[in-house]
């Protein structure tokens, strides 16, 4: 798959504005991970994100911001590689970062580039620095 840039979703605007601009406490989630989805998840977080066939969200990790023209960038800092599917997942083409490993809030979502469809004994990996987040 492509490289990948993703869009915050409303829960983590509206989080970002209440903490700088209304003093509202926030409190980071110590993990973030990669979900798949079939669909859009959207900004509102209404996509259909993979279940079963032994699917499961992967840590993620992202490296310090670099800051270049008024923009602020981060990507992942290593390999994310998904179990072997122990059935088929479908097309994948979209993915969310969220704030646990089930349920959680979706903070940010973007489109693969070349969706894939995952079989039975497939398995999905994504290398280092092909997640990117982008503010600007």
């Amino acid at each position: 798959m492509a490289d990948i840039l993703l869009s915050k979703s409303n829960w983590w605007k509206t989080a970002c504005i209440n903490a700088a601009l209304r003093g509202t406490n926030f409190t980071a989630p110590q993990t973030v991970y990669i979900a798949l989805y079939t669909s859009n998840p959207t900004d509102a977080d209404t996509g259909q994100e993979v279940s079963g066939g032994g699917y499961v969200r992967r840590a993620v990790t992202f490296g310090a911001p670099v800051i270049a023209d008024r923009r602020a960038v981060a990507s992942s800092a290593a390999d994310i590689s998904f179990p072997i599917a122990g059935a088929d997942w479908g097309l994948i083409t979209h993915i969310g970062i969220r704030t646990a490993a089930t349920g959680g809030n979706l903070i940010y979502h973007g489109a693969v580039k070349t969706p894939r469809t995952v079989q039975t004994n497939d398995t999905l990996r994504f290398v280092a620095g092909q997640i990117t987040i982008d503010e600007g």
